[in-house]
C-alpha cells in the first residue's frame, strides 16, 4: 500500500501533464495494441494472401474455359484453301489451277472458345490444396504467434514505463529526505555540533541524488516512446497508466503443466507439426510425377470472312493421356530430395520442442527467483525505513556522524529500487511464462 502511494505521488508531482490525458489499463494498451501495431497488420496480410492461395491451389479442380479472338488476312494459298473450307465458303470455282496457286487476299475472323478439364492428375490438384491449407495454418499460427509477441512487448514497455516512473519518485523522496538533513546539518553547524566538512558531505551526496534523479527521467522518456512504438502511436503520445505495479499472486499450475501445454499449444510447435506434414505433402506431390495423367479437351470454333457474315462453324472434343515415362532422373531426384525435407522437418519439430519446454523452465525459474525477491526486498525495505528513523533522531541528537546518516540514506534508495525492479520483474516473468506457454491472451489473468 505504501509503494502504491509512492508510486502516485511521483506521478502527481513529476509528470503532472499527463494526468490531462485519458487513463489507460494495461488490458486496454494491449486491446490498442492489436489493432494498431503495424507487425499484427502484417502478419494479417500475410494470412489473407495464404487463405487466398488456397482458392488458387483449389481452382485445379475446375474447368480452364477460355475465349480467342483474331483477324488474319493472307494470299497464301494454304491459307486461302483451309480458310475457305473452315468458313465453308469452298466451291467448284476454287479447283481452278490458278486460283489454287494464286488465290486473292482473304480475310478470317477467328472466334475459338475452348474447355480444359483433368480427369485424373495422379493426386497433384488434391496435394496442392493439402499443401495450401497446410501453408494457411502455419501462417495463422504466424499470426496467432506475432499477436503474443505484441501482448508481451506491451506488458513489459508498461511496466517498464511505471518502474521507470516510480523509480523516478523514490528518488524524489531521496532528494527531500537529503535536503532534511542537509538542513539539520546546516542547523547544528551554526549550534557549533558540527563542521562544514559535514555540510558539504551531504551536499555532495545530494548532488549524487540529483544526478540519478535525471536518469531516471531518462529513462521514464525512453520507456514511454518504446510503449508507444508497441502500441503503434507517436512516439511523444502521453497516457495515464492505470494498472498498478503490484507483486501478483503466483500461478497455482505446475511446471510440467505450462511445458504441457507449450509443446502443444505454442505457435511454433504448431507451425513445426504443420511443417511437417507439409514436407509430406511435398513428398507424396513428387511420387505423383511417375504416374500418368488424364485430361479433356474440348473447343468451338466459328471462322467468317467478315466479322457478322460469310462464316461457318466447327466443334472438337478430345480426351488425352500424358506419362512421363522417362525425364533425365529429374523426378526420382524430386522425390529424393523430398525425403530428405521430411526429415529434416522432423528433427525441426523434436528441436522446437526441446527449445520450447526450456523457455518454460527459464521463465518458470525467472517468476519464482522474482518473487522470492520481493519477499526479501520487501523486508529489508521496512528495516532500512526504521534505521533512518533512528538514525536521524540520534543525529539530531549528535549520537551519530554524518557518514552514518548518509550510509542508511543510501541504502534505503538502493533498497526501494531493488524493490521495485522485484516486483517489475514479477509481473514480466509472469507473461513470460504465458508467453513460452503459448496460452498468452488479452484475456490473461496476468494482464491485472
Amino acid at each position: 500500500m505504501k509503494n502504491t502511494f509512492i508510486s502516485v505521488l511521483g506521478f502527481s508531482v513529476l509528470c503532472a501533464p499527463i494526468w490531462a490525458q485519458e487513463p489507460m489499463a494495461l488490458r486496454d494498451a494491449v486491446r490498442m495494441a492489436l489493432t494498431g501495431n503495424k507487425s499484427i497488420v502484417a502478419a494479417a496480410a500475410s494470412n489473407d494472401a495464404a487463405t487466398a492461395r488456397v482458392t488458387q491451389a483449389r481452382s485445379g479442380f475446375l474447368p480452364k474455359v477460355n475465349y480467342a479472338e483474331s483477324w488474319t488476312r493472307s494470299d497464301n494459298p494454304v491459307f486461302v484453301f483451309s480458310s475457305l473450307l473452315t468458313q465453308h465458303q469452298f466451291g467448284e470455282q476454287n479447283f481452278q489451277i490458278g486460283a489454287l496457286n494464286r488465290p486473292d487476299f482473304l480475310n478470317n475472323f477467328q472466334s475459338v472458345l475452348t474447355v480444359d478439364q483433368p480427369l485424373y492428375d495422379a493426386g497433384k490438384t488434391a496435394q496442392a490444396v493439402r499443401s495450401a491449407k497446410l501453408t494457411k495454418d502455419i501462417a495463422s499460427e504466424d499470426t496467432r504467434r506475432t499477436q503474443q509477441d505484441v501482448i508481451a512487448s506491451v506488458a513489459r514497455f508498461y511496466y517498464d514505463t511505471e518502474l521507470s516512473a516510480d523509480q523516478l519518485s523514490a528518488t524524489v523522496l531521496a532528494m527531500r529526505s537529503v535536503e532534511a538533513d542537509l538542513e539539520r546539518a546546516e542547523a547544528r553547524r551554526s549550534a557549533g555540533m558540527a563542521t562544514d566538512a559535514d555540510v558539504l558531505s551531504i551536499r555532495v551526496h545530494l548532488a549524487g541524488v540529483r544526478e540519478e534523479q535525471i536518469r531516471r527521467s531518462a529513462d521514464l522518456d525512453t520507456a514511454r516512446a518504446a510503449l508507444n512504438d508497441a502500441l503503434g502511436l507517436p512516439l511523444d503520445t502521453e497516457h495515464t497508466l492505470t494498472t498498478t505495479m503490484a507483486p501478483l499472486t503466483l500461478p497455482q499450475a505446475t511446471l510440467a503443466s505450462y511445458e504441457q501445454n507449450g509443446a502443444g499449444g505454442r505457435p511454433e510447435a504448431r507451425q513445426a507439426k504443420a511443417a511437417k506434414e507439409l514436407s509430406e505433402t511435398h513428398a507424396a506431390a513428387a511420387r505423383g510425377n511417375l504416374l500418368p495423367q488424364v485430361t479433356f479437351h474440348a473447343a468451338f470454333e466459328a471462322d467468317r470472312q467478315r466479322f457478322y457474315n460469310q462464316g461457318g462453324a466447327n466443334w472438337l472434343v478430345s480426351i488425352g493421356l500424358r506419362w512421363n515415362l522417362f525425364n533425365g532422373f529429374a523426378d526420382k531426384a524430386r522425390i529424393v530430395e523430398s525425403q530428405a525435407a521430411l526429415r529434416q522437418s522432423t528433427a525441426e519439430q523434436e528441436r522446437a520442442d526441446s527449445a520450447i519446454r526450456l523457455q518454460v523452465r527459464r521463465a518458470w525459474a525467472e517468476l519464482r527467483a522474482a518473487q522470492q525477491r520481493i519477499e526479501s526486498a520487501r523486508a529489508t525495505q521496512a528495516d532500512a525505513e526504521e534505521s533512518l528513523r533512528i538514525l536521524q533522531n540520534r543525529y539530531d541528537a549528535g549520537l551519530s556522524t554524518t557518514t552514518d546518516l548518509l550510509r542508511v540514506e543510501t541504502a534505503l534508495l538502493d533498497t526501494r529500487t531493488r524493490y521495485l525492479a522485484a516486483v517489475h520483474d514479477q509481473r514480466i516473468a509472469a507473461a513470460m511464462l504465458e508467453l513460452a506457454a503459448g496460452t498468452l491472451t488479452v484475456d490473461s489473468e496476468v494482464l491485472n
